[in-house]
């Protein structure tokens, strides 16, 4: 899911593209463009690390490291699983929302620009779905 909504920014829902639309966009807010995706991946409710991970086409490591920097920040917190005793759930917290929310106006309008500058909708789609199966190739090649 996009940080604070469920549209992309060529407009129709789905999940963010493996890499920020732009990094710098998130900066005023005291974000990273990683720290931004993964805490935007769990806006919508808490989520397992190895989840966020397959939503966002990255590997599990990749986001557990970022995933503790959001917590040592205070940005998110882990919570029990109830499913799984030993993958605890990761949470934003109400300043971890609002740095979010700060981000989100700027962030959307670059994305837009972005969608355009590939080409549109269709190449937008072509490219964040070649960029998720180079990631599933380099998962499956660390196993």
């Amino acid at each position: 899911m996009w940080p604070s909504t469920t549209r992309s920014p060529t407009g129709s829902s789905g999940s963010p593209p493996p890499i920020s639309a732009s990094p710098s966009g998130s900066r005023p807010a005291g974000l990273t463009a990683a720290r931004w995706q993964v805490l935007g991946a769990v806006l919508g409710g808490p989520l397992p690390v190895a989840g966020i991970a397959r939503a966002m086409g990255i590997t599990r490591q990749s986001v557990q490291r970022v995933a503790d920097a959001l917590v040592e920040a205070g940005l998110a917190e882990y919570r029990p699983n109830p499913a799984h005793r030993r993958a605890k759930l990761l949470a934003p917290t109400d300043e971890g929302r609002a740095a979010v929310h700060a981000i989100h106006p700027g962030h959307h309008e670059f994305a837009g620009r972005l969608a355009e500058q590939l080409g549109g909708t269709a190449e937008f789609t072509e490219v964040r779905e070649a960029l998720r199966r180079l990631s599933e190739a380099l998962d499956a090649l660390e196993k």
